[in-house]
């Protein structure tokens, strides 16, 4: 019996895990008992030595001294200032006006507004409830469906997983190994693709059921010039503007990678159309709409702070911690200047920041201790012959760990999977060939799932959490408003996850939407590479020679018999070596060259 345990210890550790798992032990305690347990159980039967506790402490004192987790609570705070500041009641209140005479144009304004939150926030619980408060209620007072209401709100709030600033794009890069930025580069197209996404299965509903998602009724459209007007022609104009000098700057930018292109050219447009409507409220010239206005100043600072956290970071000005921390700074700023930086919202910031990050902390020591105890017997090991030994090779691989994640992702929310699975399956995907960016990049989108999984998707309780369990009367319309229940929340979602996995499908089908956003390395052409060893102009010795033997002036230090073809003072060619001759004298650094090209060769 102990020798079969001793044998098959891993597996036991792994089943075990899921076990503690299921019944609802809290994670990272069961992580960390799972790991001491069958620690001890390893030493006393033999498959591990006593010594192996004393590496967990520098494994601990490692992730305290880890300055890459410390972007965690850095945007987390960033995001929750913002969130409590208004900023997000302001966007959904200008956008709404804007695409509201549109069919589903509260549900594009949600989408769109998503998007923004999450390269701001990159906390998919603040970007839910903020839209849940704001923006169901005016859905369900236009008449809405319900079922479309709530899927639209609970998505667009897991955008936040995937478009940088993401929390779990940094715990992502921290269990590969892998950096950050690369990360976040990797993760921008595809998390912009996915929004448009949302976006097209919103105008696919309202072509469909238009009766699902209507326009906003005239009355509903508080937004208006004094004559009436809509004022959005000046709006089309500022915005035709703003991509003008857009991409004149790019045609101007010397040619490098396309993602500092893109950040830098729209921050050039977004700053033109910005300095515009601060000229014209100033002298006041009239020659922008109040719509135009409006949505210029409410759009551009958190337009400016997706240039200082995100910009810095492409452009390769500061780190993600630097980002964060920069980020942090300009939420503080933004609030202070809407006059709504008090004690109390500090407070909030700080308290909820610390509970997540302590959140955080305490499951990647977990992860830690458990990793440690199942490496010691050999796990990765069988995990590597478990996985490695699948029919269809990359695809095979690929497609069972995301099957594993999906499923899993039904009772673990990302931050678990990302500690307890993504350690487990990176070294193997890394030994098949498998680019850790694009794997990290594709696991995050797998993991977004975990948020609108029925029945216990996050985002799905963060959004029954503010919505109206109970009928209520509406402040505007006065008329009496129907709950939303949890079986409406759960099939809006429905449709939403289905456009998730097709995403992960297009990942793996189109690497490019991953590796399109990263800086390509250039391949070095040994071929033309040159070594030129500069010679030494002969010079009379008088001094000690390599033999320790005084030589006299003009006396050369050449052998008494050279090769034929030699030259005085040359070194004798090399056994094998073709003879050296006046007209093509031997490269010395040949041989160097020869041995580097050989192992560019085998490499490729």
């Amino acid at each position: 019996m102990m020798a079969f345990i001793a044998a098959n210890l891993a597996p036991i550790m792994f089943a075990s895990l899921v076990v503690f798992l299921l019944f609802g032990y809290p994670v990272a305690f069961g992580l960390a008992a799972c790991g001491i347990f069958y620690a001890l159980v390893g030493i006393e039967v033999g498959a591990l030595p006593p010594s192996l506790f004393q590496a967990l402490p520098l494994r601990i004192f490692y992730i305290m001294g880890n300055d890459t987790l410390l972007a965690i609570p850095f945007f987390t705070f960033m995001g929750l200032i913002l969130e409590r500041s208004g900023m997000a009641e302001d966007l959904l209140e200008t956008i709404g006006q804007i695409f509201g005479p549109v069919r589903g144009g509260l549900a594009y304004a949600v989408i769109f507004v998503g998007a923004m939150l999450a390269a701001t926030t990159g906390v998919v619980a603040a970007s839910v409830i903020s839209m849940g408060l704001i923006s169901l209620p005016i859905m369900l007072r236009y008449g809405y469906d319900r079922r479309v209401a709530s899927g639209v709100i609970a998505a667009s709030g897991t955008l936040a997983q995937i478009i940088p600033p993401s929390l779990v794009l940094i715990v992502l890069a921290d269990q590969l190994g892998k950096s950050v930025g690369d990360m976040y580069k990797g993760a921008f197209i595809p998390g912009f693709t996915l929004t448009a996404f949302y976006a097209g299965y919103v105008l696919i509903l309202t072509l469909w059921k238009p009766q699902w998602a209507p326009a906003l009724p005239p009355e509903a459209r508080s937004i208006r010039e004094p004559d009436g007007s809509s004022g959005l022609k000046s709006l089309v104009v500022l915005l035709a503007i703003s991509v003008a000098a857009s991409i004149a700057l790019a045609k101007f930018l010397p040619e490098g990678p396309f993602d500092e292109m893109l950040v830098e050219s729209m921050f050039f447009g977004v700053l033109v159309a910005f300095v515009l409507a601060v000229v014209n409220k100033l002298l006041k010239l009239n020659l922008l709409s109040h719509v135009a206005e409006r949505v210029t100043f409410v759009l551009i600072p958190p337009l400016a702070l997706i240039f200082l956290v995100l910009g810095t970071i492409f452009l390769g000005i500061a780190t993600p911690t630097e980002g964060g921390a920069m980020g942090a700074s300009g939420a503080l700023i933004m609030a202070l200047i809407r006059k709504r930086l008090t004690w109390s919202l500090l407070k909030q910031g700080m308290d909820t920041t610390a509970k997540l990050s302590c959140f955080v902390l305490f499951i990647l020591l977990g992860s830690t201790t458990f990793n440690l105890v199942f490496q010691g017997v050999d796990g990765s090991r069988w995990v590597e012959h478990l996985l490695i030994g699948l029919p269809g090779g990359q695809l095979g691989f690929l497609i069972v760990v995301n099957l594993l994640v999906f499923v899993l992702a039904f009772f673990l929310d990302f931050f678990e999977l990302a500690f307890i699975v993504v350690p487990l399956v990176g070294p193997v995907a890394d030994k098949l060939g498998i680019d850790l960016i694009w794997f990290g990049v594709l696991l995050g989108v797998n993991m977004q799932t975990s948020f609108m999984h029925p029945p216990f998707g996050f985002a799905l309780f963060y959004l029954r959490s503010v919505a109206a369990m109970d009928p209520y009367n509406d402040r505007v319309t006065g008329k009496t408003i129907d709950p939303v229940t949890t079986g409406q929340i759960y099939w809006g979602a429905v449709p939403f996850v289905i456009i998730q996995v097709l995403m992960v499908g297009l990942i793996i089908a189109f690497p490019g939407l991953v590796s399109g956003g990263l800086v390509k390395e250039k391949e070095i052409n040994l071929d033309k590479f040159r070594i030129e060893v500069p010679q030494q102009p002969k010079q009379e010795n008088t001094g000690p020679n390599l033999n320790g033997f005084k030589t006299a002036p003009g006396a050369s230090d050449a052998p008494a018999t050279a090769p034929a073809g030699a030259t005085p003072g040359s070194a004798p060619a090399p056994s094998g070596a073709p003879p050296a001759t006046e007209d093509k004298p031997r490269d010395p650094m040949q041989s160097i060259l020869d041995a580097v090209k050989k192992d560019a060769e085998q490499k490729k």
